[in-house]
């Protein structure tokens, strides 16, 4: 009896399944991205120039250690207590004559910053810091400057802060852009981000 031949796979469309394929898994994976940080980058400045005198009392120190315990002003606070801690630090008013802030609805404790003009919030990590940790203090700081322009948008414009930005830089807002945009520098004048962090301690 005469052999028969095996019959040959074609396999002529594999490639293309195999594209198909490809293309179906590109589309619906999703891929976990980072959160980042939005930060401007402060200008170069000369060598010469002599930087200003800064009083303690308007430095606001936030220390994360590498167990990502956080140390505000010398005592150790919870991360949910940092937004409202740094809100009572910028929003205090204790300055007076031209250092005084008609706006601030703080204590007004002497002792404590004069006014959101120059209150800085000092932020010092560890090199250990968790990465989670660091996002999430510098979330908690950001948001107590937030909050305290959204206050004061609301006071003087009717929105938030937030809102304004928001649709400042919708492509398809159809209102006052320049009007909006004097408003929304008026607000951010009130209480400026003065964020400064310092190089990570530890090796």
């Amino acid at each position: 009896m005469a052999k028969r031949s095996a019959p040959e796979v074609n396999a002529g469309s594999m490639a293309d399944i195999a594209f198909l394929l490809l293309i179906f898994f590109l589309v619906t994976t999703t891929i976990e991205t980072d959160r980042g940080i939005s930060r401007k980058l402060p200008p170069i400045q000369d060598e010469d120039v002599v930087p200003p005198v800064i009083k303690q009392k308007n430095i606001f120190t936030v220390i994360v250690n590498r167990n990502n315990d956080l140390l505000v002003e010398d005592q150790v606070m919870q991360l949910g207590e940092l937004r409202k801690a740094a809100m009572d630090f910028l929003d205090n008013g204790g300055g007076v004559g031209e250092d005084g802030c008609s706006y601030c609805k703080g204590a007004r404790d002497p002792q404590a910053s004069d006014n959101p003009k120059k209150a800085i919030i000092s932020l010092v990590n560890d090199r250990q810091t968790e990465y989670r940790t660091y996002i999430s203090v510098q979330n908690e700081l950001v948001a107590a400057y937030n909050e305290l322009r959204n206050r004061e948008a609301n006071r003087l414009f009717g929105m938030d802060y937030t809102e304004m930005e928001a649709k400042y830089n919708d492509p398809n807002y159809k209102g006052n852009k320049d009007k909006m945009g004097e408003q929304i520098d008026q607000v951010k004048e009130m209480f400026p981000q003065l964020l400064s962090e310092a190089e990570p301690k530890g090796s």
